[in-house]
């Protein structure tokens, strides 16, 4: 199990939990264990989220690989021009 630090208003779709558990080896099993665990999660994911693992920001290298003892934050994306 992965644990997760919910970052700022994604917390409101994980029923204001800031910390989750999630099963996952890699980036893409994290998204979508959080989007079936929380489906109102879901659509944020879909729209784009970023992850921090041990203190590095990823954003879409699906088959990153977590270990059980990483640092992981689930981030809203940021966009700018």
């Amino acid at each position: 199990m992965v644990q997760v630090t919910i970052w700022g208003s994604l917390a409101r779709f994980t029923d204001d939990a800031r910390e989750v558990e999630v099963e996952a080896e890699n980036l893409r099993q994290l998204l979508d264990g959080l989007a079936q665990k929380y489906p109102g999660l879901k659509p944020q994911l879909e729209r784009g989220v970023s992850v921090s693992i041990d203190g590095r920001v990823y954003n879409d290298n699906w088959f990153q690989p977590i270990r059980p003892d990483s640092e992981v934050v689930l981030l809203a994306r940021l966009k700018g021009g």
